[in-house]
């Protein structure tokens, strides 16, 4: 199944919400699942499916109704997204972001596929995922991929 997650940190709840009532109409009849970023008031009144939270994020067990995955750096992120009720999680940098600067520790494909080992949720592969990483990346145990950079390239790719 597909997703879209609506990640506009500088709109104000009532753009927001109006942008996301917009998104799930259109969505929906489509069979994708919608999910905002970091504003489960903002989901829930929209009609959206889900909320994608940060790794220091209140659990997303209390979320209930709510589709919630968790952003993660590193093994206790994840092992606490999936103790908390997790859906799923996103892991990474992977690669280094093609979207921003990072100077921060690359998780590279070993250390991902250690830890997508280690839980029972569906792990998505984050940061710097290219047409040409992510075949390696569902390899190394991904459920799929997160990406923003990706749909930058020349000419875009089908998942």
């Amino acid at each position: 199944m597909d997703w879209i997650q609506i990640r506009e940190k500088d709109l104000a709840a009532r753009e927001l919400y109006a942008l996301c009532r917009d998104i799930v109409e259109i969505a929906k009849p489509a069979g994708v699942r919608v999910m905002v970023n970091e504003r489960a008031d903002v989901a829930m009144a929209a009609g959206a499916d889900g909320v994608h939270l940060p790794s220091n994020a209140i659990a997303p067990s209390r979320f209930p109704g709510l589709f919630c995955g968790v952003s993660c750096h590193n093994e206790d992120e994840l092992l606490r997204a999936e103790r908390e009720g997790a859906a799923y999680a996103v892991l990474g940098p992977v690669f280094a972001p093609g979207s921003k600067e990072y100077a921060g520790p690359l998780m590279g494909l070993v250390e991902f596929a250690r830890l997508v080992r280690m839980v029972s949720i569906p792990v998505l592969a984050l940061g710097g995922v290219t047409a040409a990483t992510a075949g390696a990346c569902v390899d190394a145990g991904a459920a799929g991929i997160a990406a923003i950079s990706l749909f930058d390239e020349p000419h875009g790719m089908a998942l």
